[in-house]
């Protein structure tokens, strides 16, 4: 598990990170949405101990990142890939790898095998023997992030790891992390790409200095928007929301284009009585579906809330 506690840090009066507390379950994928300089780095950066917390800490499988002592075992049950990796440019694909992987002791036996998979599962492994620096910026990005799993972390820390790809290699790296969850992996991801976070990730945490919210995208829809169903009408009546309204379980009922938007306390329950109500009063109904908000009108909302 990755937690934090009221986790801060302030650099030269500047607060950068603020009483941040949350959890990430074993085995889940957790992404932090936030504008840039929300503190997102920087909470990874103390996470993986790379700087000390001003306030507060943070565990990595209970372990207390706050002693010294741990930082050596936190480092070889993580793997980073940073928000600029750095990479050994006059030397081949392979050979950054087999330099990295003997740096976290993965055995010789093991290492060769484990290099080409990597490889492959990029699909770069045609390139193994070029140089880096003769690399595209993606290219850069895909063997950086095979170097932060060279010696099979549990906890992984992703830093934008589509930023600047295009749209094929940013598919194959998300389909890439989709095969990570389902080996049971930790991952924790810092992205702007809201699609990617709802595509990959399990739930949302949403960063501005201060935590705004934590959960699901539909967890977050719900809270920020509450539930609503929206039916299609062939034409509208105002004697149709007096009956609605009178349903137990609605909130409110409004007329719209050619619909009426409807907010009720659970829409599965519920529909259908709005629908048996809306048919014995005349209605022609040609549409009835739940009103879903993305993680776009989440973040917005959220990001406008904090101002």
């Amino acid at each position: 598990m990755i937690e934090t506690q009221h986790l801060g840090r302030v650099f030269d009066g500047t607060v950068a990170v603020e009483d941040v507390s949350f959890s990430i379950k074993d085995g889940e994928a957790f992404a932090f949405l936030g504008p840039n300089g929300a503190g997102k780095t920087t909470t990874v950066r103390m996470l993986c101990c790379l700087i000390g917390a001003t306030t507060g800490t943070g565990f990595i499988d209970g372990l207390d990142i706050r002693e010294k002592s741990n930082h050596i075992k936190i480092r070889s049950m993580i793997g980073l890939l940073p928000e600029n990796p750095g990479m050994y440019e006059s030397l081949s694909a392979h050979r950054n790898l087999d330099f990295y992987a003997r740096l976290y002791g993965v055995p010789e036996s093991e290492r060769e095998a484990r290099i080409s998979e990597m490889l492959k599962r990029l699909g770069i492994y045609e390139r193994r023997n070029d140089a880096v620096g003769k690399f595209s910026k993606g290219m850069k990005q895909k063997i950086a992030i095979a170097r932060a799993l060279m010696h099979e972390p549990s906890y992984i820390f992703l830093d934008e790891p589509t930023a600047a790809l295009d749209p094929e290699a940013a598919l194959t790296v998300r389909n890439f992390l989709m095969e990570l969850k389902k080996e049971g992996r930790t991952i924790f991801l810092n992205t702007h790409n809201l699609d990617e976070a709802q595509r990959v990730c399990d739930r949302i945490g949403v960063l501005k200095t201060r935590l705004l919210a934590t959960g699901t995208p539909d967890e977050l829809s719900s809270r920020f928007f509450g539930k609503s169903t929206v039916v299609g009408l062939k034409e509208t009546n105002p004697d149709y929301l007096l009956a609605l309204r009178q349903l137990p379980g609605v909130l409110d009922a409004k007329i719209g284009d050619k619909c009426i938007l409807i907010s009720v306390a659970d829409p599965a329950s519920q529909n259908p009585s709005i629908i048996s109500t809306l048919v014995a009063k005349g209605a022609q109904i040609e549409y009835v579906q739940e009103v879903k908000h993305g993680l776009e009108d989440i973040y917005l909302k959220l990001m406008g809330d904090s101002k």
